[in-house]
């Protein structure tokens, strides 16, 4: 069954990971984003929102 009320947000990889610190990479990969503009829609967390927030200088969040 699909909750309704569940949110979402939708992250994009907008920056390249080369050069950045080895954890800020896992947590690219960790959002499941490989590829430059590669998008992922996840469930609104505050796990979430904290890799995000880790990250927020390579990502587009919508």
């Amino acid at each position: 069954m699909i909750d309704k009320k569940r949110k979402l947000i939708k992250v994009t990889l907008v920056k390249s990971v080369i050069g950045t610190k080895k954890s800020h990479r896992a947590t690219v990969r960790g959002l499941g984003l490989k590829k430059l503009n590669s998008s992922s829609i996840l469930a609104d967390t505050p796990e979430t929102r904290g890799m995000v927030h880790k990250v927020n200088y390579l990502l587009k969040c919508d």
